[in-house]
C-alpha cells in the first residue's frame, strides 16, 4: 500500500514558478506508477503529469507541456512536479496520484492510491 503526501502548495503570482513534491510511504515505490491531477472549484479532477511505474517514461496534459515538468527520486520515495510559468488558469487543489495496476497513468480511473491535495493559487 502506498499513502501519497502532497506539500509545496502555496500562493504565487503569473509566471512564477512552485515545485510541489510527493512523498510516498510503502514499497517497493519504483513499482508503482505515479501521476499529479488536479481539481478546480466546480470543475472534474483532470489529469496534469504523470511518471511510469519503472520511471522510465512521462506524459503530460496539453496545459502543461512545456512548462511543467515530472520527476522523481526513488531513494527518497518522491515524486516532484516542477511548474514554471504558472498562469491564473493554473489556480486548483494539485493531487498526487498511485497505481499499482497499471504501468502509467492516464486517467482518475487508473489511480489506486490518493494525496490529501496541496492548494495552488496564482494571481494575476
Amino acid at each position: 500500500q502506498v499513502q501519497p503526501v502532497e506539500s509545496g502548495g502555496g500562493l504565487v503570482q503569473a509566471g512564477d514558478s512552485l515545485r510541489l513534491s510527493c512523498a510516498a510511504s510503502g514499497r517497493p515505490f519504483s513499482r508503482y506508477a505515479m501521476a499529479w491531477f488536479r481539481q478546480a472549484p466546480g470543475a472534474a479532477r483532470e489529469f496534469v503529469a504523470a511518471i511510469s511505474w519503472g520511471r522510465s517514461n512521462t506524459s503530460y496534459a496539453d496545459s502543461g507541456k512545456g512548462r511543467f515538468t515530472i520527476s522523481s527520486n526513488n531513494a527518497k520515495n518522491t515524486v516532484y512536479l516542477q511548474m514554471n510559468s504558472l498562469k491564473p488558469d493554473d489556480t486548483a487543489v494539485y493531487y498526487c496520484a498511485a497505481s499499482f495496476l497499471r504501468s502509467s497513468i492516464a486517467t482518475v480511473r487508473d489511480v489506486n492510491y490518493w494525496g490529501q491535495g496541496t492548494q495552488v493559487t496564482v494571481s494575476s
